[in-house]
């Protein structure tokens, strides 16, 4: 039995950067020999076991025939007799073939191993290149994801031209149809939390892929703006321009699938009245959750991209409400209920206004204007006010009124003092 880090790990180590999961491969072992030795099997489709002490994964060595079409339409073959070299023929990109001794730490001082590296993996790390091991890249279409991926986590790393033609073949003869909802979002969420999530969407462009798994978005470019607004004219620049500043502001997932989102109904504007886009925020609301229902989208990062949708543009322009106005758009927003996801809200809609050719590093006051709305509002005791309204008569909606009537009170107090403080 011979067990060897495998991936990422390794990948990861040679570039000095944290690893945070091992990969290991086992080659000359059968599960009989596993389970001998304490390893718990967990494998449903091929042997994986769990290590009786670290509780890591041990896969035993495999290859793998194609029998179908997309990622599970896949034969595998586990044997003693199946090499480490045969493992790692069946991965993905030479950066992720490299193997070495289970014994290796990377530490530095300490003599290399002998790596194993048939697909010159090390050449491409040192080189920053992106490149598929064999034609077998084909016959899995998640791969097209996980190397976009990869291409955003690995920003300055080019993609071989012979890999991008494949990438393209793989998208015309149909692969692409094949993408389970679960994989594409599993794929889409990991590459949205990298620093450069733009890039992964210019790869699914730049193959095709985006028209097929989020068609919604790909059609956004092109699509022309008010320049006074939008200096860079581009909805799809634009959109990327804010998924690019909610990665600068180290924005969570539900923040950054809400930008990506935000725009989607200018792609269904008429032409005859572009540039301008009426009514763009309700089309991209109904839009976004026929996305998250066919992609199986969580429901927090669906009903977060519902209200920037919807909102985003009564946000920016809330500096000119009174404070009546402004209660409302608290409670469409649902504010008082979830005021964290609120201050969610307006991080995004930060990003939207930062997101712009030119104003990457301009202010946004109405985030912190309408947190303090909001905390004015709260300090009206509203079990209070609805007890005074029902010993005036006040019934059902009336109710609410009165309580609304008595957040703006606050929110004007709070505004008075504003001003007068400037």
């Amino acid at each position: 039995m011979q067990i060897y880090m495998v991936g990422g790990a390794v990948r990861d180590r040679l570039l000095g950067l944290p690893v945070q999961d091992h990969d290991w491969v086992v080659v000359g072992a059968t599960p009989e020999q596993m389970v001998a030795q304490g390893y718990l099997p967990v494998g449903k489709d091929f042997p994986v076991f769990l290590h009786p002490d670290t509780r890591e994964e041990y896969a035993l060595a495999r290859t793998e025939r194609k029998s179908g079409r997309g990622y599970k339409g896949f034969t595998v073959f586990t044997s003693p007799d199946v090499t480490i070299e045969d493992d790692l023929a069946r991965r993905d990109l030479t950066i992720n073939a490299i193997a070495a001794r289970a014994d290796w730490t990377g530490a530095e001082g300490k003599k290399d191993p002998e790596f194993i590296d048939p697909f010159n993996g090390r050449r491409d790390l040192r080189a920053k290149v992106l490149r598929h091991v064999t034609a077998a890249f084909r016959e899995d279409p998640v791969r097209i994801l996980r190397l976009a991926r990869f291409a955003a986590r690995f920003h300055d790393f080019a993609i071989a031209p012979e890999t991008m033609a494949l990438l393209r073949e793989m998208v015309q003869e149909g692969e692409a149809d094949h993408l389970v909802p679960e994989r594409v979002w599993q794929e889409l969420a990991r590459g949205l939390m990298e620093d450069h999530p733009a890039r992964l969407f210019d790869v699914l462009r730049d193959c095709g892929a985006l028209r097929v798994v989020l068609p919604e978005l790909d059609r956004l470019w092109g699509v022309p703006q008010r320049p006074e607004y939008h200096p860079e004219v581009d909805t799809g620049v634009h959109v990327m321009m804010v998924l690019q500043q909610a990665a600068r502001l180290r924005a969570p997932l539900p923040v950054r699938w809400a930008c990506l989102m935000h725009d989607l109904g200018k792609g269904t504007t008429p032409a005859d009245v572009l540039p301008r886009h009426i009514g763009h925020e309700a089309r991209s609301a109904r839009l976004l959750r026929a996305v998250a229902e066919r992609l199986r989208v969580p429901t927090e990062c669906t009903e977060l991209a519902e209200v920037v949708a919807r909102e985003h543009g009564n946000i920016h322009r809330s500096a000119d409400l009174n404070a009546a106005a402004l209660v409302r758009l608290l409670e469409r927003c649902d504010a008082f209920r979830k005021p964290a996801r609120f201050a969610d809200v307006l991080l995004a809609c930060e990003c939207d206004a930062r997101g712009r050719l030119g104003m990457e590093d301009d202010a946004y006051p109405q985030r912190p204007r309408l947190l303090a709305a909001l905390a004015a509002a709260q300090g009206v005791q509203t079990a209070s006010v609805a007890q005074a309204a029902m010993a005036h008569g006040a019934q059902g909606a009336a109710i609410g009124q009165a309580v609304a009537k008595a957040r703006a009170q606050a929110v004007q107090g709070w505004m008075d003092e504003a001003a007068a403080a400037r």
